[in-house]
């Protein structure tokens, strides 16, 4: 089974010119870095020659398993760059300023988070706490070591968020949008530092991906377990749609937005169609040399059965809050700028959701989100 044959559209290629823009000859930093995401930024990262690599993870078996890829990788001749694995949580504020303050880097890739959406819904004191203030603490440390540009990997399950995960993905991408707007200190100490005029010295942007085939915990590796067990292969619902995109062009796709960012951009990739999850099921079925059964083919080797939308779980998903998109150097990325809350208005805000948090109660959680989304849509001041 290919994965790309899932597309049903060509895969994008990138524009080698903006690969290595931010990356060549400059020491990066990629967190989340064992993940399906992070791992495939070291490896591409690796090949646009860095002069350091720092990869930092909290789970000590996925920071293994990348750091002996590359380190073997280099031992082969295929790239020349430094590692340098680092056991950290972006939850502690002050090792990874620590971590910054001693490797300086260049280009920051923000990929930690918990994203699957029914194990944040019933964790959501654990989702905020990573997704939204583990992201709080990484812009701290870039905009005190002088980081240059800082991505943010997000989701399109951050557009009228209707589960905890997608809204703690949104707050996290108000995070970067607000701090790259203010014009004083976000983060001073001192009230006439605060007053003074200020510009970020770090270039903030965020990716929206939309589902990317073959990650962790996504349908591709279920569905392929349930087919070489024989079946049945579980769809939520026979109208979910989802847009798609492979791992390397997700990779690739970063590289890129980052290297075109302004500050505060949110860039899309242009995935074509949404395909919908049964149709997704029914390839890789087919693909795999079997058939699907139904009530005309009942002697078929693989059942398809419905289980229903899990809580949270949208139909359809979306890329972009509002229309307001412009073209960028790559011609299937689109550069969007989009509404948010002013730093001083959404600091208050954090420190609720911080409150809330500590409560370790959904209701609680949700009732302070809810003064951000109403709806599923972002309450606009």
């Amino acid at each position: 089974l290919d994965i790309e044959d899932l597309l049903d559209r060509e895969p994008v290629a990138p524009n080698p010119q903006l690969l290595g823009r931010n990356i060549r000859e400059k020491t990066v930093l990629i967190t989340g870095a064992g993940g399906s995401i992070g791992s495939e930024l070291c490896r591409q990262i690796a090949a646009q020659s860095p002069a350091l690599l720092v990869l930092l993870d909290h789970s000590e078996y996925a920071l293994y398993t990348i750091h002996h890829e590359l380190d073997a990788l280099k031992t082969k001749g295929l790239h020349a760059c430094e590692l340098v694995p680092i056991l950290a949580n972006v939850r502690d504020e002050a090792r990874v300023l620590n971590i910054c303050k001693q490797y300086r880097p260049h280009t920051i890739y923000h990929a930690a988070a918990y994203k699957h959406v029914p194990m944040v819904e019933a964790n959501p004191g654990e989702g905020v706490l990573n997704n939204v203030f583990g992201t709080l603490n990484m812009v701290k440390a870039a905009i005190a070591n002088q980081v240059k540009d800082f991505v943010l990997i997000s989701t399109d399950k951050a557009v009228r968020p209707t589960n905890i995960m997608g809204a703690t993905k949104r707050v996290a991408e108000m995070i970067l949008q607000a701090v790259a707007a203010s014009t004083t200190s976000p983060f001073s100490s001192s009230k006439d530092a605060a007053e003074a005029p200020w510009q970020s010295p770090t270039r903030f942007s965020m990716v929206r991906f939309g589902n990317v085939l073959g990650s962790s915990g996504s349908v591709i590796p279920l569905f392929r377990q349930q087919i070489s067990k024989g079946g049945p292969v579980t769809v939520t619902h026979p109208e979910v749609s989802r847009y798609f995109m492979t791992i390397p062009e997700a990779a690739q796709l970063v590289l890129q937005a980052g290297a075109m960012a302004e500050g505060g951009d949110v860039f899309v990739l242009d995935m074509g169609e949404p395909i919908k999850i049964l149709e997704i099921a029914r390839r890789m079925v087919t693909l795999s040399g079997l058939s699907v059964r139904d009530e005309t083919h009942p002697d078929a080797d693989i059942e398809l059965i419905f289980t229903g939308l899990r809580p949270g779980e949208k139909i359809h998903e979306e890329l972009l809050i509002g229309e307001n998109t412009s073209s960028t150097e790559h011609k299937q990325i689109l550069r969007a700028r989009e509404e948010y809350l002013h730093w001083p208005d959404l600091q208050n805000q954090l420190q609720s959701l911080m409150n809330a948090t500590c409560s370790n109660s959904l209701p609680t959680v949700k009732s302070v989100l809810n003064q951000l989304f109403s709806e599923g849509t972002l309450k606009y001041r």
